[in-house]
């Protein structure tokens, strides 16, 4: 239908190698929206029949309802979709549709269409796993744990604390997302296929009929630019780094040398030989799309980088990406939702992993600042108890006179005093005295977790603000169609 300058249509294979109906299953709602509402402003701007917008409107509302057939020969779906209006609504008012814009301006729009959508879907998928963590940590203010860096054992800790620290990475990655969406929920529509139109078009009506906060103004940026679809696709991938972070995390607690926690059956596989095995692959499987939405992320990147101005069909290869990177994120989200609310915490051997390992060094070295010695001072006393603990094959807690004495020679500091701190000092007055501000420590967990809650409840209504003005927007545009096609 588009070939009237050609005069041969494409081969079979032509068509099949150059064809994006398949990808295009994605958007053929938005397409037929996005139809509504230029249909209804060219009515209401005189440009086109009450007849033939009653017709056209008409025709779009069954093709809703109606199965596809995607072997008809179209190129994408917004061919199909035309096709589709005048064979029902006749060439005199179906050919009518398309005054005014271009597949250029079309594709643009159903794209962003689609990507808000899913910016909405996992921004309250996000928020889902965010207070899942949350609410374990309340759970798990008081279980104690060590906390790692370089994979080693570095200071105690609280496991509220550990989720906690993922909790407030996937808000950042919400807050990203969200930021995301203003620049997304731009319309595109009317900007024609590049340089615009003589017909008296109103562009901004049909992005208020559609629930978009402006316009993306300039023609040639509206339908050239993909900067938007490689910005949602990189904030994906930054949320996906942290996911697939939590991952690995808890396919080492769940080995047998761990033992911190034991996932769920359902979100485990046995081996195929070997029946005592209960292996994370749902975990591991995050990481593996992790890596494969940063794929995606480079794929689009590829694409738009070697572009000149102004629309390529190279374009129409960023859309599967998109639809990709959309799906695996929002499943990674719910999966680990579920993971965490079925988790089982071993608190015992959390806690026995904590005490057999020398964490409270740093407390014994500041407790000596707090008696006036320097600390550099102090961590080289701290640093040689350490040593003469694991040399002794004994806690710091079980060293004896001549010991601690060792510690401190060469210093002015009483090895009486270091003693006295030695025999106060606990895992759990390591956690008591922890008192800075975001801290591990008991006092902080129960103010970050109140904190948190708060800032979830303000985000959601901020989403459900944004889903609803689309949602009224669009409510709003169907009863004017609805009037106009007579339709109860």
């Amino acid at each position: 239908m588009y070939r009237s300058r050609l005069g041969t249509n494409l081969s079979d294979v032509t068509l099949d190698y150059v064809s994006s109906i398949d990808d295009d299953s994605q958007i053929v709602f938005y397409d037929i929206l996005g139809s509504q509402a230029h249909t209804l402003m060219l009515f209401q701007n005189n440009i086109i029949t009450k007849n033939d917008a009653k017709k056209i409107l008409r025709s779009l509302e069954e093709l809703k309802d109606e199965k596809f057939d995607t072997s008809l020969g179209a190129e994408d779906i917004h061919e199909l979709i035309e096709g589709m209006v005048i064979k029902k609504a006749g060439m005199a008012s179906g050919g009518k549709m398309h005054t005014a814009r271009s597949r250029n301006d079309q594709v643009a729009l159903d794209i962003r269409m689609k990507i808000r959508d899913d910016i909405i879907i996992t921004c309250n998928c996000l928020l889902d796993t965010i207070e899942s963590l949350v609410s374990v940590a309340k759970n798990h203010q008081k279980t104690i744990m060590p906390l790692y860096t370089h994979l080693q054992q570095a200071q105690a800790g609280l496991f509220s604390h550990y989720l906690l620290a993922h909790a407030d990475a996937l808000t950042r990655d919400f807050e990203r997302l969200s930021d995301t969406f203003v620049r997304i929920n731009q319309s595109p529509l009317g900007a024609g296929p590049v340089g615009g139109t003589s017909i008296p078009i109103d562009r901004h009506s049909t992005a208020e009929m559609l629930g978009f906060d402006g316009l993306v103004e300039n023609s040639v940026d509206a339908t050239s630019t993909r900067d938007f679809v490689a910005e949602y696709i990189a904030m994906l991938s930054i949320m996906m780094t942290n996911l697939s972070k939590i991952s690995e995390d808890f396919v080492i607690w769940s080995t047998s040398e761990f033992s911190f926690i034991e996932l769920s059956d359902e979100f485990t596989s046995p081996s195929s030989v070997m029946p005592q095995k209960k292996n994370p692959d749902i975990l591991e499987l995050t990481r593996g799309k992790t890596a494969e939405i940063i794929g995606d992320l480079t794929a689009v990147l590829a694409t738009i980088k070697g572009l000149a101005t102004g629309y390529g069909r190279d374009l129409q290869q960023t859309k599967s990406s998109i639809w990709s990177a959309s799906k695996t994120s929002i499943s990674a989200l719910i999966i680990l939702r579920s993971i965490l609310l079925t988790l089982k915490v071993n608190e015992k051997q959390m806690r026995k992993t904590t005490e057999s390992s020398n964490l409270i060094a740093l407390d014994i070295a500041e407790k000596l600042v707090m008696r006036g010695i320097p600390f550099r001072v102090t961590h080289k006393i701290s640093g040689i108890l350490v040593g003469l603990a694991h040399s002794s094959k004994k806690p710091i807690s079980k060293l004896g006179p001549s010991e601690v004495k060792r510690s401190v020679a060469g210093t002015k500091v009483n090895p009486a005093v270091v003693s006295e701190i030695i025999s106060d000092t606990t895992v759990a007055s390591s956690l008591r005295d922890r008192i800075s501000f975001g801290s591990s420590g008991y006092s902080e967990q129960k103010r970050m977790i109140s904190d948190r809650t708060q800032k979830i409840n303000q985000y959601r209504a901020n989403v459900s603000k944004r889903e609803n003005k689309i949602t009224s927007s669009i409510d709003t545009m169907m009863q004017q169609v609805n009037e106009i096609i007579g339709k109860a």
